[in-house]
């Protein structure tokens, strides 16, 4: 009786696998893994266009999990955020996805909300998935959970993967700086230079590292310089937080030279918005600053004065942290630049 070959695609329930593609190729299953499975060693041109033409033919999907228990890490890297919808945290992101094409690796991401033990229990989650490294991007809290969260990392850089924190880390991990507290000061200091001689500051609640580091430094400056204490009002890190702070301070009267300072752009936007809501004029009525220079820093009207920070090139340099095993931090750490821009005019003397 005559035999007829199928397909496997046809079967239902049945896969491709790795010895389906070397048949078809005419390779030894060795031959076929070194050129699918990432292998360093050598195989020669004409075998891998044999290997890559079955393997596109048949439908052929590596096994993921698979490459991960055998080389002890996958090809993938997890960026783990505070917030998708934050402008800075997508620009931080574009810098990643950047460097994983470069190395061929492929981004996940997942959400922390700026919850330490939420943060805990993706770590612990990644770690089964075995990344070959992971970008802790969110904006650390000094909440009392980071004890667990040293240890997740333990065990995560112990089954052969790399945490990667921005601004302060943790013990043991690898850190991609950013002087926050001096930049915001420098800002403060241009300000004073402007004409300014009172400032709000918006500010998240406190123990986020990122927007107390800012906080501290704004403050520092502009007392230094006026001899004025800064007024801080903290809420969220959202635009709607700050707009409804903003509210408070149209309430209230705000004196002349006064400047508004948002610790982050997307509040000091949303800033704007309530000052537009009283019929006012950002920049002409009321003075405000960001920082972070996102894109829609540039965009807003009047655009908006800031300090610059490298997000993309932040990005790629924690991924390079991540996957490089030579990596070496940087002892200056990112550079900045303050930026004044029309929502901050220069007041007469």
């Amino acid at each position: 009786m005559r035999s007829v070959a199928t397909d496997r695609r046809d079967q239902p329930g049945s896969a491709t696998t790795l010895d389906d593609v070397a048949r078809a190729a005419g390779v030894s299953l060795a031959t076929a893994s070194r050129v699918l499975n990432g292998s360093t060693r050598k195989v020669a041109d004409s075998y891998r266009a044999r290997v890559e033409a079955a393997a596109e033919r048949l439908g052929y999907t590596a096994n993921l999990s698979a490459q991960a228990t055998a080389r002890g890490t996958s090809a993938t890297v997890a960026l783990l955020v505070a917030d998708i919808a934050d402008p800075y945290f997508g620009e931080l992101a574009a810098g990643v996805a950047r460097g994983a094409d470069e190395a061929g690796l492929v981004m996940t991401i997942a959400i922390t909300d700026r919850d330490p033990e939420r943060e805990v229990r993706l770590l612990r989650a990644l770690r089964g998935q075995r990344p070959r490294g992971v970008i802790l991007a969110a904006s650390r809290t000094t909440a009392a959970s980071v004890p667990d969260l040293q240890h997740e990392v333990a065990l995560l850089e112990s089954a052969g993967g790399t945490l990667v924190t921005l601004g302060r880390g943790l013990v043991g991990t690898r850190t991609v700086a950013f002087d926050n507290h001096r930049a915001a000061r420098t800002l403060a200091e241009a300000l004073i230079a402007q004409g300014y001689e009172h400032a709000i500051v918006l500010a998240a609640d406190s123990g986020v590292v990122t927007s107390d580091a800012r906080v501290s430094g704004f403050a520092e400056g502009f007392e230094a310089g006026t001899g004025n204490r800064a007024r801080l009002l903290r809420g969220g890190f959202s635009r709607e937080s700050a707009r409804e702070s903003m509210s408070i301070v149209l309430d209230e009267g705000i004196a002349p030279r006064t400047v508004i300072f948002g610790i982050s752009d997307l509040l000091a936007i949303g800033a704007m918005s309530a000052v537009r809501e009283r019929g006012m004029t950002p920049g002409q009525d009321v003075a405000i600053a960001g920082f972070d220079d996102v894109a829609i820093a540039r965009d807003v009207v009047p655009q908006l004065t800031t300090v610059h920070v490298p997000l993309e090139a932040m990005g790629y340099e924690a991924l390079r942290a991540a996957i490089d095993p030579d990596w070496q931090p940087s002892m200056q750490g990112l550079e900045f630049e303050v930026l004044l821009r029309d929502s901050t005019p220069t007041l007469r003397r």
